[in-house]
């Protein structure tokens, strides 16, 4: 999954996620892509090796190949984006880093923080979104459906635990 939790169990337990969106594509498999592409694509050419109908077709397929090439380093460049979330027994601040770099924060003190899921509705089928301090941000809206489902579960659980009493020495 493309999120990670890590818990600190010190005097006040912390939780802390970091999302961030799904690749598919890693960067050996897109040389590959690339290069497989090309090969397949000067196949048509070989007969026509020698002639002036060469010159001709070569700079569309070029084209064709750097096309590929453009799209997928833009889909590359706009998965740069992450989100953190931290959740401790007195704030949650969350953390987006957008693809061009610019950064958005949030907190709130957790105890007013409310989860919320919206099954529709939403940009995306259930929706999650926390709010608190007169705001509504959104969280991991760029995982999957089912990704999204564990997700609220996860997060509940975690300010339920940062919520909970002391129980003090025993």
């Amino acid at each position: 999954m493309p999120y990670a939790w890590t818990h600190d169990s010190g005097a006040a337990p912390a939780a802390h996620l970091r999302l961030w969106p799904h690749r598919s594509l890693p960067r050996k498999g897109f040389a590959a892509f690339i290069l497989a592409t090309f090969a397949m694509i000067t196949i048509p050419l070989y007969p026509l090796l020698g002639t002036v109908v060469l010159w001709g077709l070569l700079p569309f397929l070029l084209l064709a190949v750097a096309g590929l090439w453009w799209g997928l380093e833009r889909s590359y460049r706009d998965a740069r984006m992450s989100e953190e979330l931290h959740i401790d027994s007195a704030n949650v601040h969350l953390l987006r880093t957008n693809p061009g770099g610019a950064r958005q924060e949030w907190e709130c003190p957790s105890y007013w923080v409310q989860p919320q899921i919206h099954v529709s509705g939403g940009p995306v089928a259930h929706y999650i979104t926390l709010r608190g301090k007169g705001r509504e941000v959104e969280l991991g809206a760029f995982l999957s459906e089912d990704e999204r489902k564990l997700l609220y579960g996860e997060v509940v659980e975690a300010l339920r635990r940062a919520n909970m009493p002391d129980p003090g020495p025993a």
